[in-house]
Formats: C-alpha cells, sequence, structure tokens
C-alpha cells in the first residue's frame, strides 16, 4: 500500500505538471512566441522607414517541431530598397535556427518556466552596397527561457543571442538583447510587446527597436496579424514601420 500510495502521488504530480502547462494560457502556444511547441508558416511583409530611404522585407516565416524538446524555425527574406539612390530588389538571407528545450517545470502555483539554448545559421545573400543585408554568413547561439502565467495567460520570454560572421565583406560582432511580453485575449486575440536592444561590438551602437503586434485567429488553423514597429535611440537602424502577415497553423 505504501508503495501503491508513492506511484499515485507521482502520476498525480506528473498529471498536474502537464495539466497546469495545457491551461497555463494560450499564449504558450502561439507562434508570435518563439519557443512555442508548434508549427507553422507566416507570409509577412513589413515596410521600414528609413529617414531618406525605405526598404520592404518579403518574408516567410515558419517552424517546425521536430521532436517535443527540439523545434526548427526558418526564414527566407526578401528585399526592396531605395537606400542606395536608386530601387533595388534581391534575396536578402535564409535563416535557420534549431532550438532545444533542455526544460520545463513550475515555480509555485501561477508560474510555470520552460528553458532554451539553439543555434542559429544566416546565409546572406545581400550586398550591403545596393543596401540588402550584410553579405556575411553568421552563426548565432542562445539562450532563453518563456515564463508562463497560468493566471492571467501572459508569457514573457528573455532572450540573448549573439552573431558572429565567418565570411564576405561586412564584419559582424553583436550581442543582442530582446524582451518578449505576449498577451492573449479571449482565444481570438493576443498581442505582442518585443524589445531588442542589441550592441555592436564592432561601431560601439545599440540599435535598439521595439515593435508591437496585434492578432486575430480567424479560425482554427489560420490567423491574421499586424506589427507596428519603431526604431529607439540614436543608433536605430530605422524610423518607424508597419507590417502584415498571415499565419497557417498545422
Amino acid at each position: 500500500m505504501h508503495v501503491s500510495r508513492k506511484y499515485l502521488s507521482f502520476v498525480l504530480a506528473v498529471l498536474a505538471q502537464f495539466t497546469w502547462f495545457y491551461e497555463m494560457g494560450y499564449a504558450a502556444d502561439n507562434a508570435s512566441n518563439p519557443l512555442a511547441a508548434v508549427n507553422n508558416t507566416d507570409l509577412r511583409f513589413q515596410h521600414f522607414d528609413l529617414g531618406s530611404a525605405d526598404k520592404q522585407d518579403y518574408f516567410i516565416d515558419g517552424s517546425y517541431m521536430i521532436r517535443p524538446d527540439l523545434k526548427f524555425k526558418y526564414e527566407l527574406h526578401y528585399n526592396s530598397t531605395d537606400v542606395s539612390g536608386s530601387r533595388e530588389q534581391d534575396f536578402e538571407k535564409l535563416n535557420a535556427k534549431l532550438i532545444h528545450f533542455p526544460s520545463q517545470r513550475l515555480l509555485n502555483e501561477t508560474w510555470g518556466v520552460k528553458t532554451a539554448v539553439g543555434l542559429e545559421w544566416i546565409l546572406d545573400f545581400g550586398d550591403p552596397a545596393r543596401g540588402i543585408g550584410t553579405g556575411s554568413d553568421q552563426i548565432a547561439p542562445l539562450v532563453g527561457a518563456a515564463f508562463a502565467n497560468r493566471s492571467t495567460g501572459t508569457t514573457l520570454l528573455p532572450l540573448v543571442q549573439h552573431f558572429v560572421s565567418y565570411n564576405g565583406p561586412t564584419d559582424v560582432n553583436q550581442t543582442a538583447l530582446r524582451l518578449i511580453v505576449l498577451q492573449p485575449f479571449a482565444k481570438q486575440y493576443w498581442a505582442k510587446l518585443d524589445l531588442k536592444v542589441p550592441y555592436d561590438w564592432e561601431n560601439s551602437k545599440w540599435p535598439a527597436s521595439t515593435e508591437l503586434q496585434l492578432g486575430w485567429n480567424v479560425k482554427e488553423g489560420l490567423a491574421l496579424y499586424t506589427d507596428l514597429l519603431v526604431g529607439v535611440g540614436t543608433d536605430r537602424s530605422f524610423d518607424k514601420g508597419v507590417g502584415l502577415g498571415v499565419r497557417f497553423n498545422y
């Protein structure tokens, strides 16, 4: 009987863990959360005001769960810009990222946490003289965590990623701090605040930016969202921007 009670307690504790993470909030399973365990493909467009020029970014942004603890993310970007003085259009870069989730546990009755480590590879097709990309391929290790609140559905995600180039004309050496706050409303809507604060070690600059995303789950497997972007500080890489996205979940 003593063994049976211990076994039952263990099973109930495990079930409570999974039930808690299932109930802790829709935001934790929203693909706008880069650490969410979801499969999705997004078709996105963003327009940036660069001050004396502009840039349009058309890109595919998706993810696929290889295993419950291993996620593959990918992006393919195509740019149109007049930053060089004439209109240039070309593919900018291909991003491929593996993210591993080593642990997922409760902190207390309200908060749970999922940790993440990953590595991103960036194949840059651009040419800085044309105002597209850096022309330098990069690798970028990352660490982060997702803190989910059961009561409010809020998810907080602090992330750190370091980008370094290994070839090409542009020396990239940048450490990026990122904080995401994701909040669902009912089950149809969500809001995301995404603060990015990179430090450029090559040029001693902080080209920070923030993004507000508002989304609507139209039906199962389909969502729409809009982005409002603002460059922050004197080292910003753009003044402001807007974006639209269509998401297919599967």
